[in-house]
């Protein structure tokens, strides 16, 4: 049997700053420590992530949290077998940072350096927690990406279907300033609407009546903003139970749309062992409830990791620098920290991917 590798992990693609320690081989392993520093109250006042504060805080916090890391699991930084980092998709500013630090580390240590693209920790998140074995389906739904992925193996992703324009976590975010409520907004949308009426709004389900897996939020935001609008012309402003509706309305067809969608890429697939789920958004329980069922009529088990493990943390990117170590793959330090990475290089860019191409 391979001998286990201690893998230090980075994560700094956004506004969490994490790090992490994990020791495992052949596709198993155990998580020592996993910290995250949150930047929710340093954005909390411009109602969504600054790039320049948050890379000024990873870079500032990254130290720390490796310390922090390090002391939780009982290693010796000498121990480190490997430094494995977020080098993408991201905030450019902030995964530069994480890659920056990890190349020091790896420098400092005389040991190899893993660059991780941040979406197939997501996706492997579920061999992690749960053991699932290839292939499964995995929808990956956070505030920066959503898109589904049929993970064939440690490197083998096939995109299914993804979002043309915002991401659900962004919607999420976007619907509650547009209701002038806090942020992040997923987790008050979903507080407010357990006390609202789903059916009092009747909003559209995006590209349910197409072909596909691909997704679309945009519309329903803005079919929330003519309905906030309509109340206040009507009634000169919006009340407790009007946002609680609002957002019941707009859970709701968020749900029905993932659903259904869920539905459509795991039709025709026989040979799936599970229907897993990754990202911030997974955390609602409306929404997880109706992917379970989804997941219940096709027959197939259900994953959901736990919520530390859904959100952005360095545990998936350890162990998906763990995967990448063990197929004998290194970075060096010319390892660049990349803003765009898409998992499945072989599909077709989403539409308003931008000149520098898919994000993911």
């Amino acid at each position: 049997m391979t001998a286990p590798l201690t893998i230090l992990g980075l994560e700094s693609s956004c506004d969490d700053t994490g790090a992490a320690i994990l020791r495992g081989a052949e596709g198993q392993a155990a998580i020592l420590a996993n910290v995250v520093a949150s930047q929710t109250d340093l954005h909390a006042a411009f109602g969504g992530v600054v790039p320049e504060i948050a890379a000024r805080a990873h870079a500032e916090k990254l130290d720390l949290m490796v310390e922090q890391a390090l002391e939780e699991a009982g290693v010796a930084l000498a121990e480190i077998d490997a430094v494995a980092v977020t080098a993408g998709p991201g905030l450019i500013g902030g995964v530069l940072s994480g890659v920056m630090a990890a190349k020091g580390l790896a420098m400092g240590l005389g040991r190899p350096l893993v660059g991780v693209n941040h979406l197939a920790g997501h996706a492997l998140t579920p061999v992690l927690t749960d053991g699932l074995a290839f292939p499964y389906l995995m929808l990956l739904v956070s505030g920066g990406h959503c898109q589904f992925l049929r993970v064939d193996g440690p490197q083998a992703f096939h995109r299914l279907g993804g979002t043309i324009d915002d991401a659900p976590g962004e919607a999420f975010d976007k619907v509650a300033r547009l209701l002038g409520l806090s942020q992040p907004g997923g987790p008050v949308v979903e507080a407010m609407a357990r006390s609202g009426d789903p059916a009092r709004f009747l909003l559209p389900r995006p590209l349910l009546d197409r072909p596909g897996c691909d997704l679309s939020f945009s519309g329903l935001k803005t079919a929330v903003l003519r309905a906030r609008d309509g109340l206040i012309a009507a009634q000169g402003g919006l009340g407790e139970q009007d946002r609680a509706d609002l957002c019941a309305s707009f859970q709701a067809a968020v749900a029905d749309v993932l659903a259904g969608k869920s539905a459509r890429a795991l039709a025709g697939q026989t040979d799936l062992t599970g229907f897993a789920v990754a990202g911030g958004v997974a955390a609602n329980r409306t929404l997880r409830a109706r992917l379970e069922a989804v997941a219940a009529r096709a027959g197939l088990p259900f994953v959901a990791p736990p919520l530390a493990l859904c959100t952005d943390n360095a545990a998936m990117i350890a162990f998906a620098g763990l995967l990448t170590y063990e197929a004998g793959q290194r970075d060096d330090l010319t390892l660049s920290a990349r803003p765009r990475w898409p998992l499945d290089a072989a599909a077709a860019p989403m539409i308003g991917s931008g000149k520098k191409g898919a994000k993911a």
